[in-house]
């Protein structure tokens, strides 16, 4: 199965030109900057026309937010003319610089910076947006894929990991799509792209383990022939296994536990308690908040106290 991209993920509109840049006052504080910084993230350069530094600064914020095309926007507020905010926000020298966001500031700076920390300024200001903005997709993706709709999950999926193709919950995320449609091999692929030292994440050793499952399913006519070896010799514990594993890759859980545990029951040490470890597999497969995890580990836990 193919999977398209769509848009990236989130953000909002850039500012429109005459917009990205702007003189304020008191009375237009709420709506220039506490408002719009619902939109977009905004820098707040509180001056006078006879601080020397400012006179340095302020053309070099201009510079750099023009730079970045109207992802941010620049209000200067005159402290000679507009006293009020700069004393409820507590500017003990000028200039200096505020930068808001969701109607709040998050970060600032005083005094005259060279261009390059302007833009790291920015930068860092956007990069945080972004991030947020990349991790509620994943979690919009998520609740799709949860929701069956795995085309669109996976949509969101590539557009975050085009923004980020590190991000180990895309990665996971569109290799359970491949998963969902069967194709193991691609899901394999999606979850080495993973960096080396991130491959024992939880995320992705979950994923991993979801793929080694798949891989052991077994033919239905091989299902029944576990099944009838079972019941002939109770105390074969690898059949036993054998047949948990490929209940479970067949989407039967409960069953597979079932075995599992029954496995357990009858011989907790058996080949280095295999069934228990393989109880801990399944439990990386489905997740911890998948009711069959739940039920299994209390079960488990019932066994081992007991």
């Amino acid at each position: 199965m193919e999977f398209g991209q769509r848009g990236g993920p989130g953000g909002g509109a850039a500012a429109p030109a005459g917009e990205m840049i702007k003189d304020s006052s008191t009375a237009g504080f709420k709506a220039d900057v506490l408002d719009a910084s619902r939109q977009l993230p905004v820098i707040v350069d509180f001056w006078a026309p006879w601080c020397g530094p400012c006179k340095q600064l302020t053309p070099i914020i201009e510079k750099v937010v023009k730079s970045f095309g109207g992802k941010v926007r620049l209000v200067k507020i005159n402290i000679d003319e507009h006293p009020a905010i700069a004393g409820q926000l507590r500017v003990q020298s000028i200039p200096t610089v505020y930068a808001f966001r969701d109607g709040r500031p998050i970060d600032g700076f005083a005094g005259a910076q060279p261009e390059s920390a302007v833009k790291a300024f920015v930068e860092r200001l956007l990069g945080d947006e972004a991030g947020a903005d990349l991790a509620e997709a994943v979690a919009e993706a998520g609740k799709l894929l949860e929701a069956g709709d795995i085309q669109t999950a996976a949509e969101i999926y590539a557009a975050v990991l085009k923004e980020d193709r590190e991000n180990l919950e895309a990665l996971a995320g569109l290799a359970k799509c491949y998963l969902q449609t069967g194709d193991v091999g691609r899901a394999e692929q999606t979850i080495g792209l993973a960096p080396p030292e991130k491959q024992s994440a939880q995320v992705i050793a979950s994923v991993r383990a979801a793929i080694e499952l798949a891989k052991r399913g077994a033919a239905p006519d091989e299902t029944e022939q576990l099944k009838a070896k079972v019941a002939a010799n109770p105390a074969d514990h690898q059949s036993r296994i054998d047949l948990a594993m490929a209940l479970a890759a067949a989407g039967d859980k409960e069953a597979a536990v079932t075995e599992l545990l029954e496995s357990f029951r009858r011989d907790k040490n058996w080949n280095e308690q295999a069934a228990r470890k393989q109880l801990v597999q399944l439990f990386e497969a489905w997740g911890p908040k998948d009711p069959a995890t739940l039920d299994g580990r209390r079960r488990l836990s019932s066994m081992l106290f007991s």
